[in-house]
């Protein structure tokens, strides 16, 4: 049992250690907007799925911008699109930022992507991109036909093509496939059954675009801004670490790890290497979610608490208290640390579930080793490791022989050559006497004086 807690407190130990790494490595190469030159150009690349990660970046470029009191943000955009919710969250962050943005569309800006570009202050485009094919799909890239679902986003593309005084039809077409438009200005209608997508030039020629460009440069001269220091905003080693592991696919290898190891590491102690891979496999998935800006510290603490309450409940009885508290905390710690707590729901019972498939083969397999064998006593004392097991003596009853002691009632007599102890049913019996055997129940010799004439 020591070795069991000496190795369950390794793996603890583990937790601040890796904790303390990962803040070294925290944005380490994030500009200090104080000693910017006022007025400067910020270029800001919007060059991947429109996730957590992504998120996280513009808040902190955006921010960097503002405190250096920029002329100008340009957002670089090639993006393919990704999660709606997402989506709105950056589309706000734009939107309220106080410094003027133009939308460069130097790739494609579709999906989500499209929405982002909306909510810039100003749209350009390099020429042969697009911007549009806003239909909402599921995780397999299949339509998601539900009314509810493409009337909220219909709404959330047209508001965001009203801010600055954009056809909303138009916006409404990239998500609904079953709306029918004419657009006068190109002599095309698109009817039902087709989502809209734009290229540069038609773009421009509907107002979705406001000027054709062929690079950043052309674009920060096209609003006169062409003397002022251009800063290139990047993303951090650390927020290409976090974009990577807070991907859904990563998020739920990374739950699988972290509850087999610990879990195995607690039942099957003795090996060390799955409780230190289950506590890496955590600790990554919390330092991802914190560099996305979800995870605050309060719910690695709740977790740490939830892993120490289940560690506990092996050795405290507590009937299943400190395990249910245990697991309460885990969850809890896990689904606090996440942008959505349904989603991270839905990802830990996947997980669980994957996790316990690998735990019972685990188990099985080393199961002499489980710590349940501590509980166990499996010692056999037998005749070869030198023990003797006292003889039967029933065959005693009726037998005589003489109190060596006093009998009161318990004392010593001699049995068939044998000093026994021996105890009479309650009478007092001289050293001497002669004593009969008159009961045996295992050790225990049941004696009776035997008086003579």
């Amino acid at each position: 049992m020591v070795r069991v807690r000496k190795k369950l407190a390794l793996i603890l130990g583990f937790m601040p250690l890796l904790a303390a790494l990962f803040m070294t490595i925290l944005p380490l190469n994030t500009a200090n907007a104080e000693s910017r030159m006022a007025g400067s150009v910020y270029v800001i690349p919007v060059k991947m799925t429109v996730e957590s990660g992504l998120a996280s970046f513009l808040d902190r470029a955006l921010t960097e911008a503002e405190e250096a009191k920029a002329s100008l943000v340009v957002l670089d955009f090639d993006t393919p699109g990704g999660r709606l919710d997402t989506a709105e969250q950056i589309g706000m962050r734009i939107r309220e930022t106080t410094v003027p943005t133009v939308a460069f569309v130097s790739g494609k800006a579709a999906s989500a992507g499209a929405y982002l570009a909306l909510n810039a202050g100003d749209i350009a485009m390099a020429p042969a991109t697009t911007i549009g094919a806003a239909m909402i799909v599921d995780q397999n890239g299949n339509a998601v036909d539900n009314p509810k679902y493409v009337s909220f986003w219909s709404q959330e593309m047209a508001g965001a093509a009203e801010l600055n005084g954009r056809n909303s039809d138009i916006a409404v077409k990239m998500v609904d496939p079953s709306r029918e438009l004419t657009l006068p200005e190109l002599g095309e209608t698109y009817k039902a059954g087709t989502i809209l997508s734009l290229s540069a030039e038609k773009a421009l020629k509907v107002g979705y675009a406001d000027t054709i460009a062929k690079s950043v440069d052309e674009v920060i001269a096209w609003k006169g801004l062409q003397d002022r220091p251009v800063i290139e905003v990047k993303l951090t080693l650390a927020e290409h670490v976090s974009e990577f592991l807070t991907s859904p696919a990563v998020t739920t290898i990374l739950l699988i790890l972290g509850i087999a190891g610990v879990a195995i590491e607690l039942l099957v102690p003795g090996f060390g290497v799955p409780g230190i891979v289950g506590v890496i496999a955590f600790g990554l998935y919390f330092f991802g979610q914190y560099v996305a800006g979800f995870a605050g510290m309060e719910a690695v603490v709740l977790f740490v608490i939830g892993l120490i309450l289940l560690v506990s409940e092996l050795f405290i009885p507590s009937f299943g208290i400190l395990g249910i508290l245990g697991i309460a905390a885990v969850i809890a710690g896990i689904t606090m640390g996440a942008q959505d707590t349904g989603d991270a729901l839905s990802t830990l019972g996947l997980s669980l579930v994957i996790a316990i498939v690998i735990i019972a083969v685990f188990v099985y397999i080393f199961r002499r080793r489980g710590v349940w064998n501590r509980f166990i006593l499996r010692e056999a004392l037998t005749t070869e490791q030198g023990y003797v097991p006292n003889n039967p003596r029933e065959s005693w009853i009726g037998s005589e022989g003489v109190a060596l002691s006093e009998l009161r009632p318990a004392g010593i007599a001699e049995i068939r050559g044998d000093r026994v102890d021996v105890v009479t049913g309650g009478e007092f019996v001289e050293r001497g006497r002669t004593v009969r055997v008159v009961s045996v129940d295992g050790t225990r010799i049941v004696v009776q004086e035997v008086k003579h004439g």
